[in-house]
């Protein structure tokens, strides 16, 4: 069996990934090694992300080491690879999906419902700052940076009433001891590609290729390109509030999406059953630019204000 190397980033969840992975591959009699990586998004730690403008900030320079072959594969979260690959690359694999969702952790709260006025919610995106605001407008949303570890620690230490983390993340490194609610997807869509993985490789590299087709979940593949094609339809990165949620709802795909302001003042949301998922993808993202969603967009690009930081 071939060596295979692994890319990945050093952050407590994206090792989990890389060696969840590895474990899988070497169940299959491959021998593997994980080389850690430093990307862009890792460096920038001040700014928010979601002002830096830079698509691929967190996968750009595991591709160069891919490209370069220092490394087989790569293993991605995928809402963070961007819809579009560059030449030379393929997402060869698409593993069976974690939860999509948020959750709601807090020491003293039980829901979103149940946090009083004014309270003070720690969150890492604009995506779930708008829907928050949009739900809520009496909340201070505040930014919150760092791994799991960090984040849950500032929660624990009291400088928020509560914070807003993928469910994925926290079932996979099980750190759910505080999590209060799994926030229903009409409340607050989740990202594209949230709680999946992507396991991108040469394009030419047949055999590696060959070694990563049985990680391919077909269901995880159907609703993640459903959802990265709205992405892509509208133009958004994952530093821009834009939500999509695609399921299986019998022999069809159910989208969901939103596209809302920062400030919670206006929320389009959109659902659609489709067969093909690339279609329904650009179908509705079409429809939410028709109805404004340009115009949110060009908003949220141009804006300069400060905002919540990406992870």
């Amino acid at each position: 069996m071939a060596r295979l190397r692994i890319g990945s980033r050093g952050s407590q969840l994206a090792l989990w990934q890389a060696n969840h992975i590895a474990g899988l591959l070497r169940q299959r009699g491959h021998e593997v090694e994980i080389q850690i990586i430093k990307t862009t998004g890792d460096k920038i730690t001040e700014v928010a992300l979601s002002q830096v403008g830079t698509k691929g900030m967190f996968t750009k320079e595991i591709e160069e080491a891919l490209a370069e072959g220092k490394v087989d594969l790569a293993v991605h979260s995928l809402k963070d690879l961007p819809t579009e690959l560059p030449a030379g690359f393929r997402l060869a694999a698409i593993p069976r999906r974690e939860n999509p969702q948020d959750a709601l952790l807090s020491v003293k709260f039980e829901r979103l419902a149940d946090l009083p006025q004014g309270a003070r919610v720690g969150t890492s995106s604009l995506r779930r700052q708008a829907q928050l605001k949009g739900v809520r407008p009496d909340l201070e949303v505040l930014s919150l940076r760092g791994n799991v570890d960090t984040r849950l620690r500032k929660l624990q230490a009291g400088d928020f009433d509560a914070i807003v983390l993928a469910a994925a993340g926290l079932n996979r490194l099980d750190r759910t001891e505080m999590v209060r609610e799994l926030i229903p997807i009409g409340t607050m869509c989740p990202a594209a590609g949230q709680g999946a993985l992507g396991i991108e490789a040469r394009a030419g590299d047949a055999a590696t290729l060959e070694a990563l087709r049985f990680l391919d979940d077909a269901d995880a593949r159907a609703a993640t390109l459903c959802e990265r094609a709205l992405l892509n339809a509208l133009g958004g990165g994952c530093q821009v509030p834009i939500g999509a949620h695609a399921e299986r709802a019998g022999k069809q795909l159910q989208l969901t999406a939103v596209v809302a302001r920062p400030d919670g003042s206006k929320l389009l949301r959109e659902s659609r059953l489709g067969d093909d998922p690339e279609n329904l993808g650009i179908e509705v993202g079409r429809t939410l630019l028709e109805r404004g969603a340009d115009q949110i967009l060009k908003e949220v690009y141009g804006a300069a204000a400060v905002v919540p930081q990406q992870p």
